[in-house]
């Protein structure tokens, strides 16, 4: 699979929403955690797999505001394995050139997680190799009115008028405002939704959808739903016939 696909016409930014750890787990017969700590493995798979390609951005939707709703013991669970795998994790970061990045509410992070966070940015800072960027106690609706507050109270103060709030203007009140937009959504376990994930940034991404769970997605299906987008036209609202006589100019 990886042998078939185009390596100068990958996406430069991918986005994963890891769904299925809980119900792989129920269908093994394991508790929920069990099926997070296995998605962990994923996790470094497929960030090893992008680094190898040469891809640019993977963000990937570790936690949910939502999420914060679960039973007690498995967001502790889940806040657990965070810290340990950032600190077990960073050393592997570094030898990749490999930089970190936290998007979404880090005030709502036990301090513990949040720290390990913070640690493990600042020693990834200068790498300059796949920018691996965790979506933490994130909410796309919740990005969205953060800044349009921050974007109200420039205006209020004087520092940004009315009119210059334009759709690059707004970005760089978001979250992501130093990343590219995703240019490939990949959503695993069968779910066809986003779920309150980037939803500014997906305007115009490619969005790819798999029925394998989270702890079983590897290299392989990650190369099958690059090639799947590589055999996509992307057309941004214009016409086929636009984007054909665009690429005869180019070319």
């Amino acid at each position: 699979m990886k042998d078939k696909l185009d390596l100068q016409r990958l996406p430069r930014h991918i986005a994963i929403i890891m769904d299925g750890n809980g119900r792989w787990a129920k269908e093994r017969g394991q508790d929920r955690l069990f099926g997070h700590h296995e998605g962990v493995e994923s996790v470094r798979n497929i960030t090893e797999a992008c680094a190898e390609l040469g891809i640019g951005y993977l963000t990937l939707y570790a936690f949910s505001t939502e999420n914060w709703d679960r039973p007690v013991y498995e967001v502790n669970g889940i806040m657990e394995l965070l810290v340990n795998t950032i600190r077990s994790e960073v050393g592997t970061l570094m030898k990749n050139n490999i930089r970190l990045h936290v998007i979404g509410d880090m005030d709502m992070l036990p301090g513990n997680c949040k720290t390990s966070m913070e640690e493990a940015m600042t020693m990834t800072s200068q790498n300059t190799g796949l920018n691996l960027v965790m979506a933490l106690s994130y909410s796309a609706r919740w990005e969205i009115v953060n800044a349009a507050k921050n974007i109200a109270q420039d205006v209020k103060d004087g520092k940004l008028a009315p009119e210059a709030v334009t759709p690059e203007m707004w970005q760089k009140y978001l979250c992501t405002a130093t990343l590219p937009d995703p240019e490939l959504m990949i959503r695993t376990s069968g779910e066809c939704r986003i779920s309150n994930f980037l939803l500014y940034q997906l305007a115009y991404a490619e969005l790819y959808f798999t029925d394998t769970r989270w702890p079983d997605f590897r290299n392989e299906h990650l190369y099958e739903a690059i090639l799947n987008f590589q055999n996509r036209e992307r057309r941004f609202g214009k016409t086929s016939e636009q984007i054909q006589q665009n690429e005869e100019i180019i070319s």
